[in-house]
């Protein structure tokens, strides 16, 4: 019996990694709505929900504000995020614009960008997303801009401050910019990427908490966040194996890209953080301060999961 226990739980696994997601189907006839939809978006849909089902019971039975505030956020960010995604290329394009603008607004205010560099980061949050909509094969011209970055500086002869400038509006541009646009490239697979990394977010926090009675697990990764931890990291690879597992794509460069990405973007969003001297990047998203202090992962994950998925 302990011999065929290995046997069977492999045949699980390989059972829900091959469960067929495409043929699910949403009928919906309400008033005036007439929805008929079918594919892997719908499977999204049930599991999402069901997952937002399932934390809310949680979430309310531990009484924590804290986590209320933050369900909540959840539950009006995931309309705003999937609805154009579920509708096409162009509106997620839009969307990557406004998220975009938004993250670049705080970032240049973390480290007081001037305004002509900041201009450019606002032109490059509507251009960027537009190429990879319309015209991805511009999206090679992105290290010239780079580059050109520093264009502002030179031409003003800035010699106090022209490196930092040059170099902050260039990483900048990728970071924010080229990486948000990356969601228009993996259009198809986009939702599944940012569903794996807010739930590996999760798993991480989890991961933290749960292992930290063990010593390895207590070890910072970074002294820039003694709260993230080996043990946090470790609670990624899993989550994110698990959710990768459910959502029915995964390969070892995604599950790298969604783990290590993740924990990643959130230590180089914090040393720009305590550079500043501020604990959030922004206060208008409740439970969790700015938009950057929410998409910090996201912005290493979708550049590397595009890379994984192409």
């Amino acid at each position: 019996m302990s011999d065929s226990l290995p046997h069977e739980l492999v045949d699980a696994y390989l059972r829900i990694l091959h469960l067929d997601r495409r043929s699910m189907r949403l009928d919906l006839d309400v008033w005036f709505v007439h929805l008929h939809i079918t594919g892997r978006g719908v499977f999204f849909f049930w599991v999402t929900l069901s997952i937002l089902a399932l934390a809310g019971i949680a979430v309310f039975a531990s009484r924590k504000k804290e986590l209320v505030t933050k369900w909540v956020t959840w539950v009006m960010i995931l309309p705003v995020v999937g609805i154009p995604i579920w509708i096409g290329r162009g509106p997620t394009a839009v969307l990557c614009i406004v998220l975009s603008l938004i993250a670049v607004r705080e970032y240049t205010r973390l480290i007081d960008l001037p305004p002509i560099d900041t201009a450019i980061l606002y032109a490059l949050s509507i251009a960027y997303p537009l190429a990879a909509w319309q015209r991805p094969e511009l999206l090679h011209l992105v290290p010239v801009l780079v580059l050109l970055c520093a264009l502002p500086s030179v031409l003003a002869g800035d010699l106090e401050h022209g490196i930092r400038r040059a170099a902050f509006t260039g990483f900048g541009s990728v970071w924010i910019c080229w990486s948000l646009a990356s969601m228009v490239l993996i259009w198809r697979d986009a939702f599944l990427v940012c569903f794996a990394a807010a739930a590996t977010d999760v798993a991480a926090w989890c991961g933290g908490k749960g292992f930290r009675r063990f010593g390895w697990a207590r070890r910072p990764l970074s002294p820039l966040s003694p709260n993230k931890t080996v043990g946090g990291l470790a609670g990624a690879v899993i989550g994110a194996f698990v959710v990768l597992t459910l959502l029915g794509t995964i390969s070892a460069g995604l599950l790298l890209a969604v783990a290590l990405g993740g924990v990643l973007g959130d230590l180089l969003e914090s040393m720009f953080k305590r550079q500043a001297g501020v604990k959030d990047a922004g206060e208008w998203l409740p439970g969790f301060g700015g938009l950057l202090d929410r998409i910090d992962s996201l912005l290493l994950v979708l550049p590397l999961a595009a890379v994984a998925l192409t």
